[in-house]
């Protein structure tokens, strides 16, 4: 098994709304207690013994526009089967605080998604998208690379947390269990 988080390499975006896929990689290295892989100068690594289960972790260094170039190294080190595979993105089409799992669809224009979408030769492959909220489309890119706002913080960290374990279902009881379980949640909203 092999989950990706897809996003952007350097502190400049480590907690921005884009790196939704790589924070949820990062808190499953640390709850599965995970061990460094053999990463390269294309994708960094690990691998954690999910009851009994081998599940390895890896997040792009390409930037999020070249997530395929490094799934194919992956893949030529390692190879691949997509039945395998999560990646775990960011989407600006669901609310802050939602969630989607999904088998396979289209990427609905995310640069990530149809990166690796080429490298894979098609779309058949599980996604879970972590909503980031909507902006206008002048001004997509800087929401994306952007912190969530102070008002939708505790919300993304809850839909990260949501994510984590959604991909830690997937591991132990299936795709079809992970969607029926997590794509019927709603976060309600935070107080003020």
């Amino acid at each position: 098994m092999l989950v990706v988080g897809l996003g952007n390499p350097g502190k400049r975006y480590a907690a921005t709304r884009h790196n939704a896929g790589w924070i949820v990689v990062e808190r499953l290295v640390a709850r599965w207690r995970a061990l460094p892989g053999a990463s390269t100068d294309a994708y960094r690594a690990w691998t954690a013994d999910v009851e009994g289960r081998r599940v390895d972790l890896m997040t792009p260094l390409t930037f999020m526009n070249r997530s395929g170039t490094a799934l194919a190294r992956w893949r030529e080190a390692h190879g691949l089967d997509a039945a395998e595979l999560l990646v775990v993105t960011d989407d600006v089409y669901l609310p802050v605080g939602a969630i989607r799992l999904r088998a396979a669809g289209s990427s609905g224009g995310h640069r990530g998604l149809e990166s690796l979408a080429g490298t894979l030769e098609g779309r058949d492959f599980a996604r879970l998208r972590v909503g980031v909220g909507a902006a206008e489309a002048a001004e997509l890119r800087e929401h994306v690379l952007d912190e969530p706002a102070p008002d939708e913080r505790r919300m993304f960290e809850d839909a990260l947390d949501d994510a984590a374990g959604a991909v830690e279902c997937w591991v132990r009881e299936g795709l079809v269990n992970a969607m029926n379980r997590y794509n019927r949640r709603t976060r309600k909203e935070v107080p003020d």
